[in-house]
């Protein structure tokens, strides 16, 4: 059996080029790929080697998640992740339908791997570590994009269960970026770096691993901005790894961006909610007493998600989903 697996959601049609280079290199390399789609997919979708799963496909599946999980969102993603599971991954790695693989894409993946640390426990704009541009990650505090790097520790053996590669050509800027600074950029080679305990920066799905025991933490908020969906989860996703000792590590790209199409200035409307609560969650999540272990990962998690509907900056319905997400990995 496979044990790594790509997840990518698309309502994209069976002749999309990236789409069929992946299901071709997946091949190649062993690797399972599955394809969630929505509402606005084909109705037929046939690629070799390519696992595409409808929205009834999704709902024969039999989770919990899928009976309350909303449509026309990005958040179908997580069926994806269960299905993942569920047919034995170990690994799984996450990217979307513009993100083409690069060389090293492929590469063996291991969780042990050798990084540098960032020695703050403040915000740290990682993306400046692998270019002399002024550019900075989506969901990044503006208020802290002028600030001097901080220093980073010596290369040093790290396990890190939660991966961050970068992007090429058009990487996973904020709107304020795109509409105001130049694209396309390509990010220098540069060793791994490592963010831990009470530093943040935030990751997104873009091109993203994943290994077994951070499984818990994929899941994805139906109930905020779209844009923000992959970014809120990340802050979530690393004050829990701080309960077990992983740090995030961010490493030079591995796929290059070709953007569908958007609107910069609905982006720019729906990164409003970030760009106004990005700094108040982080803070917010960094106050919170969570209890140490893999073990209670799944009580810090709804710890975590309890304390943001509370703010104000996701729905209240996001917690019944989260309750069967839970229920979904707990039955495994």
């Amino acid at each position: 059996m496979k044990t790594t697996t790509l997840v990518i959601t698309s309502i994209a049609n069976d002749t999309h080029p990236v789409l069929r280079q992946y299901a071709l290199e997946a091949k190649k390399y062993n690797t399972s790929l599955i394809v969630i789609g929505d509402t606005k997919s084909p109705a037929t979708f046939d690629i070799e080697g390519c696992d595409f799963y409808s929205i009834e496909r999704q709902i024969g599946l039999g989770f919990e998640l899928t009976k309350g999980l909303p449509t026309k969102h990005y958040a179908r993603k997580n069926v994806g992740y269960l299905a993942a599971i569920k047919n034995g991954a170990n690994v799984i790695i996450e990217t979307d339908d513009d993100n083409i693989p690069l060389d090293g894409f492929w590469l063996s993946r291991n969780g042990y791997l050798k990084a540098r640390s960032v020695l703050t426990s403040d915000w740290v704009n990682v993306y400046r570590y692998f270019s002399k541009a002024n550019i900075w990650p989506r969901g990044f505090n503006l208020e802290k994009i002028r600030e001097s790097l901080p220093a980073l520790g010596p290369l040093c053996d790290v396990y890190s269960p939660i991966q961050q590669g970068l992007a090429d050509d058009n990487p996973d800027v904020d709107a304020i970026y795109r509409l105001s600074l130049p694209l396309p950029i390509q990010f220098d080679t540069h060793d791994s770096i490592a963010v831990g305990v009470n530093a943040i920066c935030p990751f997104n799905s873009q091109n993203t691993t994943w290994f077994k025991e951070a499984f818990p933490l994929l899941y994805l908020p139906s109930y905020c901005s779209f844009r923000m969906t992959d970014i809120w989860r990340s802050f979530i996703a690393q004050r829990i790894s701080w309960t077990c000792g992983w740090p995030i590590v961010f490493h030079s790209s591995t796929v290059r961006q070709e953007r569908n199409d958007h609107s910069l200035i609905a982006d720019f409307e729906d990164e409003v909610s970030g760009y106004l609560n990005n700094a108040k969650i982080v803070a917010t999540l960094k106050s919170l007493l969570l209890q140490d272990g893999v073990h209670n990962i799944f009580e810090n998690l709804m710890c975590c998600y309890q304390a943001l509907v509370e703010l104000g900056v996701i729905d209240e319905k996001e917690l019944p989903l989260l309750r069967a997400w839970i229920q979904d990995l707990s039955a495994r």
